[in-house]
């Protein structure tokens, strides 16, 4: 007898519908709708009311932020630093080889630090890297950014929806029918066989396409990199000249105006920096008001700077003269800066932000697929993926910085580094590792070990661990695990497996799996991987009793199958944050991605068929 659509599978497949049209239309924050789900479960008892935030307290969300403050502590200890002064021996300027090189590492990272923390903490050094062998950044970002999707299903260490699936598995085993056998859990390396094959089959497939599918474009932009200031900025924005002083005098209009009346006239500069009495500072912020004798940083071509002097009675200066150490290039000047998708400052216009004021930061210019937006900065409201073209001291951006709002692509001096404590990083990161291998301990309570240990002997500090953690991370993970706890115990799960199978009839086992990957990949395209894997885990596991399948293999294809993310550059934050570096457009995704997920598809299947049969 086959099973009804009670009214709580009704409510379970609204909480999952509204969950889905939430997380791709944007209208509410990931985060927001989250929680929202797991209020409405508690109060409508889906799941024991005590059980209702438990996820805040499970091993997946606790091991999750343990290896984000341990990704932290590798990056302050200088480890990526260390691994760029290593590509560029290795790969000795040949850009086939510096790709091959830069494609391993990555992946090797992969196995270790969760994407989207390892894209940020990758795109700086492969910036440098770009920039030392003069390779176009376009040909090395978006290779590096797939290789970290292959890679990441090779340990349960770094992929949040591996971490995921044991939580789902123990909740699938309470309500597993009588009879059936208990699903086991996923060690650490039980994936490591698959891991490792996507892994190589990424790096080889970008040694020997990435010329074919990612050729030189004749654009500008793309054929010159961060590392040349002078030049990549003027060709790519239009943001170029001279630095100049201008010092007001006791004649000019400008006197009694903010820096903001002075940007809206007529052939303004860029105003940098701002010196009134003895007080110097960068990125004046708009309600600045200029003062007889105050002496004015500006960027701008040499006839403007001229013409803009004459106009406003101002003295003009091309030596910086009283404004020259903080113009020093080893202390401050241009880089670029990716909006990540978890940044507070998405939906928010530059001028709502107050960098200056905040941070001591100029926006320049914003950046947008093909669009570059200079006029009216203030304006623009800000999306995931949009690079910001800044000028500040690099203490203060590195400052800035680290709340994670954005992610600095220019490789810019970093003050804060510790290598001193490169051996205490490495090692507790090591110990953390042998404690899940090797003993019975949760991974959550190995990884947690690891961590402390970092925060014990100084590789971090508290403060520093707080902003390692992305929170939105945590909170869409912790609180869409009781969605899955709820199609599990409602009989959801069970209910859509026997459609499934109503449908398909007497399909084989690879056409169902098939269908769970594939549909698992869809909806990762458009929703979070962990949000694909809370829904479509339950499903595939169902099916599998149903069918006779092992549930273990069913499982495992759904999750690995969540990062096969590779069409869209929505589809990832980390491809997200490449997209405006490298310059990618739609149509690149798709020409790379379309090849690269029918691969991988068809490897995750058939090494997981292989490893369980």
């Amino acid at each position: 007898m086959g099973l009804s659509l009670t009214p709580e599978m009704i409510l379970v497949l609204g909480l999952v519908g509204f969950t889905m049209l939430m997380l791709v239309l944007e209208w509410i924050r990931a985060d927001m709708v989250a929680l929202l789900v797991v209020v409405v479960i508690g109060l409508t008892g889906l799941i024991p009311s005590d059980r209702v935030f438990n996820g805040f307290a499970g091993n997946a969300v606790i091991a999750i932020i343990a290896i984000m403050i341990m990704g932290a502590g590798l990056d302050r200890a200088g480890v990526l630093g260390l691994t760029a002064n290593f590509v560029m021996r290795m790969a000795r300027g040949v850009e086939s080889r510096l790709g091959v090189v830069i494609n391993l590492v990555t992946s090797l990272f992969s196995a270790v630090i969760p994407s989207q923390a390892l894209a940020a903490l990758m795109i700086p050094v492969t910036s440098r890297l770009a920039a030392r062998t003069g390779v176009p950044l376009s040909r090395l970002l978006l290779p590096m950014a797939f290789c970290i999707l292959t890679a990441t299903n090779t340990t349960l260490i770094a992929n949040s929806p591996l971490i995921v699936l044991n939580d789902l598995i123990a909740s699938a085993n309470a309500n597993l029918p009588p009879g059936a056998h208990t699903i086991p859990k996923f060690g650490l390396f039980s994936v490591t066989p698959i891991g490792l094959a996507l892994a190589l089959f990424g790096v080889l497939f970008f040694y020997l396409f990435t010329s074919r599918l990612l050729p030189e474009r004749e654009d500008e932009r793309l054929k010159v990199t961060p590392g040349r200031t002078e030049s990549y900025f003027a060709d790519t924005y239009g943001i170029g000249g001279e630095t100049a002083e201008l010092t007001v005098t006791a004649e000019s209009p400008l006197v009694g105006m903010s820096i903001g009346e002075v940007e809206q006239l007529y052939g303004a500069p860029l105003i940098l920096a701002i010196k009134s009495g003895t007080e110097a500072r960068m990125a004046p912020p708009v309600d600045h008001v200029i003062w007889v004798g105050s002496v004015l940083g500006v960027l701008g071509p040499r006839e403007q700077l001229g013409q803009f002097a004459n106009n406003q009675l101002c003295k003009l200066s091309p030596r910086m003269r009283q404004l020259g150490e903080l113009f020093n290039p080893s202390r401050a000047g241009i880089s670029e800066a990716v909006i990540p998708p978890s940044s507070r400052f998405i939906k928010q216009t530059v001028g709502e932000l107050r960098l200056r004021k905040r941070h001591g930061i100029s926006v320049l210019a914003v950046n947008r697929g093909d669009q570059v937006f200079r006029d009216d900065v203030r304006a623009v409201s800000l999306r995931a993926g949009d690079t910001l073209v800044l000028h500040s001291s690099w203490r203060d951006l590195a400052l800035a910085s680290e709340d994670k709002d954005l992610v600095v692509v220019t490789d810019i001096p970093k003050e804060e580094q510790r290598p001193g404590k490169i051996w205490q990083a490495v090692g507790f990161f090591v110990l953390a590792k042998c404690l899940a291998l090797f003993t019975h301990l949760d991974l959550s309570v190995a990884m947690m070990t690891g961590a402390i240990g970092m925060l014990l002997t100084g590789v971090l500090n508290m403060d520093e661990a707080y902003k390692a953690i992305n929170w939105k991370t945590i909170f869409v993970t912790a609180c869409l695990i009781p969605l899955g706890w709820s199609m599990d115990a409602t009989g959801t799960a069970a209910w859509l497996a026997q459609e499934v199978l109503q449908h398909l009839g007497n399909a084989s086992p690879y056409v169902l799996q098939l269908s769970l990957a594939i549909l698992t990949l869809l909806f990762s395209q458009v929703m979070s991987n962990v949000g694909a894997t809370v829904m479509m885990v339950p499903i595939a596991i169902s099916v599998a009793v149903a069918t006779g399948g092992n549930p273990s293999a069913y499982a495992l294809i759904v999750a690995v199958s969540s990062s096969n993310t590779f069409l869209l550059s929505s589809g990832h934050p980390a491809l997200m944050m490449v997209a405006g570096p490298g310059g990618y457009r739609g149509k690149d995704f798709l020409r790379v991605g379309l090849p690269l997920t029918a691969m991988v598809l068809l490897i995750t299947l058939v090494a997981i068929n292989l490893m369980f049969r």
